[in-house]
């Protein structure tokens, strides 16, 4: 189970990283907002205490049962629909992680908390800067 475990952290760490990295490139080349690319900046790097690289040897993506792409993951008709994609995948992950460090890393679910609150706050800023663009 410890293994299963790792592995679920892992894939959260990841997906939840490089969702943050997709917004921050939205803010900082799309918008050419330095305020809001320096926030997602700030909180990607805040997500390196949750990062061990022990769990790599849990990573196994033969086995990921859903590692192909469906449909509606394929395709995205705006940048928006971009920014609402990835706000929803980091979300979801900070969540999944919140709960799971719950079992035994207390602090890191407190940070994942913090990061899903902080996901909340910059998707209204930023989906509302994009309407206007």
């Amino acid at each position: 189970m410890e293994n299963s475990i790792e592995r679920l952290i892992d894939a959260n760490c990841n997906r939840l990283k490089e969702g943050i990295r997709v917004l921050e490139d939205i803010s900082r080349y799309i918008l050419d907002d330095a305020k809001i690319s320096i926030e997602f900046k700030h909180l990607r790097h805040s997500l390196q205490r949750c990062y061990n690289l022990e769990r790599l040897k849990y990573r196994d993506i033969k086995r990921d049962v859903l590692k192909e792409s469906i449909d509606s993951e394929m395709k995205r008709d705006t940048i928006i629909s971009v920014a609402i994609a990835n706000f929803s995948r980091t979300q979801e992950s900070a969540r999944v992680l919140e709960e799971i460090f719950k079992l035994n890393l207390p602090s890191l679910s407190h940070l994942m908390k913090e990061c899903r609150y902080k996901l909340y706050n910059l998707e209204k800023e930023l989906i509302e800067k994009l309407h206007t663009k």
